[in-house]
C-alpha cells in the first residue's frame, strides 16, 4: 500500500554521537546548569521541526510562556540517547528522556527512570502504559517505509525490495542504533512468521541495500531526489517531512502478494530520569505535553497520533492519516521480551547481514 502523504524533519545520530542540542529561545549547552528555571530533555528525533514548525517547538515555547522554564533540548538516536543518560548516571543532565520502544524498556530495565504518572494519563489506555508508572506515551506513531512516487511501479511487498531495480536503491537505518532500524526488524520478524527466517530474507536484500545509517530521518531526503527509491522510516516523522518533499511516498510492506500489509505502534515515549536535576520541572513538562492542547495539536502541528483516548482529531492532517492506516493490520509487540532479547536480535541481523 502506498501514499504520497508526507512526513517529518530531523537531525539523527547515531554511533560516534552525534548530537543536536537546542535550548529553547536562545542558546544552549546541553546541560543542566542554567538555574532552576529549565528542564533538559533528552530526545529521539522526529517531533522538532527543521524549521521550528514541529510538535516540540509549538509545545516548548507554550509551556515557557506559561511556567518561565526554558527547555534545553538534546537530540540523537533512541539508543544514544539511552546510552548517553546511563554514562551520566553519576553526575545526571537530562530530566526526562524520550524514545522509541523498546529504548524506554531498556532504559528503565537499566534504573535510568523513576516513576512519575503524569496529569491526564488516565486518558491513555493502560495496556499502553506500565504499572510501575516509570513512563508513558506522549506522542503515538506507526513503523513504516517510504518511496520515491516519481519513479513507478511503487513496491507492495517485501519481495518486491529484492529485485535488480532495487540494487543499491534501498537503505534502512542501522538497527540497536536507530529506534526505526530495530523497528525493521522486529516487522520483518513478525511478517516472515519469526527469526530465522526474517534473518534469510534481511540477508538476501543486503545485496541491494546501500549500507548502514545511524539516522533515519535522513533517508527520506534520499528518497525524495531518487537517490534512493525505497527506505525505511515511521509515519510521523515521514509524513511530516513530505511537507517539503514532493515525491515521498508512505507505505507498509506486505508480507507476500495479496496480503494486506501490517504495522505496529513506536510511540514517543517519555520517562522522569532518575536523579533528575529539575525533576519538578520534568515533571511539569510531562503534564503540559499530555494536556489537551497539546495533544490536540499532535496531529495538526506534529503529523502524529494523539495518546489520549478521549480525543478525536479531525483537523486535514488526522483526515490524511486515517486515510493511510486504512486497510492496514496493527500488531503489537511484546516490548518486554524484545527488550530482554535485543542484543540477540541485533547479533542475529549483523550475523546473518556481514554488518
Amino acid at each position: 500500500m502506498s501514499s504520497s502523504h508526507r512526513g517529518r524533519s530531523a537531525v539523527a545520530a547515531a554511533g560516534a554521537l552525534v548530537l543536536a542540542l537546542v535550548l529553547t529561545g536562545c542558546g544552549g549547552t546541553g546541560t543542566a546548569s542554567s538555574g532552576d528555571e529549565v528542564v533538559t530533555v533528552y530526545s529521539a528525533d522526529g517531533l522538532k521541526g527543521e524549521n521550528g514548525d514541529g510538535w516540540y517547538d509549538e509545545q516548548f515555547a507554550a509551556f515557557e510562556r506559561k511556567t518561565g522554564i526554558k527547555v534545553e533540548y538534546v537530540e540523537g538516536g533512541s539508543g544514544e540517547m539511552v546510552q548517553r543518560t546511563e554514562r551520566e548516571k553519576a553526575n545526571t543532565q537530562a530530566d526526562v528522556l524520550v524514545t522509541l520502544p523498546p529504548f524506554i524498556q531498556q532504559a528503565d530495565s537499566k534504573g535510568l527512570l523513576t516513576a512519575y504518572r503524569p496529569e491526564h494519563a488516565e486518558h491513555i489506555p493502560a495496556g499502553e502504559r506500565p504499572g510501575n508508572a516509570h513512563w508513558t506515551p506522549v506522542v503515538n506513531n506507526y513503523f513504516g517505509f517510504v518511496h520515491n512516487i516519481a519513479q513507478p511501479p511503487a513496491p507492495t511487498t517485501w519481495q518486491d525490495l529484492l529485485k535488480p531495480r532495487y540494487r543499491d536503491k534501498v537503505q534502512y537505518s542501522t538497527p540497536g542504533v536507530a529506534g526505526d532500524g530495530t523497528a525493521l526488524v522486529i516487522q520483518a520478524i513478525h511478517d516472515f512468521g519469526g527469526r530465522e527466517a526474517a534473518m534469510e530474507y534481511l540477508g538476501k536484500l543486503q545485496k541491494n541495500n546501500v549500507g548502514p545509517s545511524s539516522s533515519t530521518s535522513k533517508l527520506a531526503p534520499k528518497v525524495d531526489k531518487g537517490e534512493l527509491l525505497a527506505a525505511n522510516g515511521d509515519v510521523q516523522m515521514n509524513y511530516a517531512q513530505s511537507r517539503t518533499m514532493p515525491h515521498l511516498g508512505l507505505w507498509f510492506p506486505a508480507a507476500k502478494k495479496g496480503a494486506a500489509p501490517s504495522t505496529f505502534a513506536l510511540p514517543y515515549t517519555a520517562g522522569l530520569v532518575k536523579g533528575a536535576p529539575h525533576g519538578e520541572n520534568g515533571k511539569k513538562l510531562l503534564d503540559f505535553l499530555l494536556s489537551r492542547r497539546a495533544q490536540e495539536q499532535v496531529s495538526s502541528v506534529g503529523g502524529g497520533f494523539t495518546v489520549r483516548e478521549d480525543i478525536t482529531a479531525d483537523d486535514a492532517n488526522a483526515q490524511d492519516l486515517r486515510k493511510l492506516m486504512k486497510g492496514v493490520k496493527v500488531f503489537r509487540p511484546d516490548w518486554s521480551e524484545v527488550a530482554r532479547n535485543l542484543d540477540s536480535y541485533i547479533d542475529d541481523w549483523k550475523k546473518a547481514t556481514g554488518s
